[in-house]
């Protein structure tokens, strides 16, 4: 097992996730490693995507060595409904659910939807956490 794979994993998720033309019609470019600092021109307006938190584990069995990642996406919406940021979440599972292109660094054996937590940020906006699971091969 090792943790080597992370990063791979982050560049492919974030090249599906702005590979995806539906998901770039409801956000445009606004997919970030971290939300945009508050000063930002655009940071309090419209839905935008970030990668969230990853936890990882030993997945090794029969002489096969690797790694579970739980790997999380969040959409988030500065509407006062859940609508517009529903409707990108749809498009972010699409896409990271969809063929991820090969890892530099081990091979994607299974990617599974986890579950979701739509809430209520306390600024006012919206927020959808998708969580996924990601068997990887070394």
């Amino acid at each position: 097992m090792s943790y080597g794979a992370s990063f791979a994993l982050q560049e492919a998720v974030y090249s599906v996730l702005t590979g995806s033309a539906a998901l770039s019609a409801l956000v445009g470019e606004r997919i970030y490693d971290a939300a945009p600092h508050s000063d930002a021109p655009d940071a309090t307006a419209g839905v935008f995507v970030t990668l969230g938190d990853e936890r990882v584990s030993n997945w090794s069995a029969q002489g096969l060595s690797g790694a579970i990642h739980d790997f999380s996406v969040t959409v988030h919406g500065s509407d006062e409904g859940f609508a517009a940021a529903k409707v990108a979440a749809e498009a972010v599972s699409a896409a990271v659910l969809g063929p991820l292109p090969p890892l530099s660094q081990g091979r994607v054996a299974t990617a599974d939807f986890r579950g979701a937590r739509a809430r209520r940020e306390r600024a006012g906006g919206r927020a959808i956490e998708l969580r996924f699971r990601f068997r990887i091969e070394a």
